[in-house]
């Protein structure tokens, strides 16, 4: 994917011959890339910067990766984040995820793989300009997604940009069962399918904030051993989603 201007990438890692690797590979691949070494300085350059992706090193002293990725989207930041670790167990890939992370990878990798992964995230957290003032609703839920804003009954839910693809792709197919897979390579990427603990983590996550009782959910439905589906379960509610432009009347 090309992009209109170099995207701005923070790598924060208290190494600082990594950060300098990483740095020269970033920028031949056609990055501008800021640094920092700690939690402090990262929080201190995304304020004053326009910072579109951090790759976070979970092994931090002092504030980790993980509570800098949970203090970024404290604040509603929508930057993209990539953790980077030497852990691959299942359980810490769903920590990084739950605490905000967009995406996760495990060190030692090759250049490629990190670009592939940062692109990926990129696509997902950078506005498209082919999206304007399209809105997708069910009920009392609305995505906004050219200002890329979801409302439950009229009041604005944070959502990380992940979560925010994940429930578009889920509206715009309202009623369809969506395999793993499909999921996957929609919101991530095209070289995605098996991480199904992305998956999983995401939907209890959007659960948590659309749900009525996220233990019973009526919206984010399981379909058991094939994947996931929106439904709009209420008969009062809107029957089907609609893709409206709200300048001009429902079609």
């Amino acid at each position: 994917m090309l992009f209109a201007e170099e995207p701005r990438v923070l790598v924060v890692d208290d190494d600082s011959q990594l950060r300098r690797t990483l740095r020269l590979s970033l920028r031949t691949r056609g990055f501008a890339v800021l640094e920092a070494a700690g939690a402090g300085e990262a929080m201190e350059v995304i304020a004053k910067d326009a910072v579109d992706l951090a790759l976070l090193d979970i092994n931090m002293p002092v504030v980790s990766g993980l509570e800098l990725c949970r203090q970024i989207r404290a604040q509603g930041l929508q930057i993209g984040i990539v953790m980077v670790t030497v852990r691959d167990a299942e359980k810490d890939v769903v920590q990084a995820l739950e605490a905000g992370a967009d995406d996760y990878i495990v060190k030692p990798f090759r250049s490629s793989e990190l670009t592939a992964r940062c692109q990926a995230v990129l696509r997902r957290t950078l506005p498209s300009p082919e999206i304007k003032d399209t809105s997708i609703t069910a009920g009392d839920l609305e995505l906004d997604l050219g200002q890329r804003v979801f409302r439950k009954a009229g009041k604005v839910v944070r959502l990380t940009p992940t979560e925010f693809s994940l429930l578009a792709v889920l509206m715009k197919n309202k009623g369809m069962s969506m395999t793993h897979t499909k999921l996957l390579r929609a919101v991530w990427g095209p070289e995605y399918g098996q991480e199904l603990e992305y998956l999983r983590s995401y939907i209890r996550l959007l659960r948590k904030k659309i749900e009525v009782d996220p233990t019973k959910p009526t919206h984010l439905v399981t379909e058991p051993g094939l994947g996931y589906r929106f439904n709009c379960p209420d008969a009062h509610e809107i029957p089907s989603e609609q893709v409206r432009n709200p300048s001009s009347e429902p079609s």
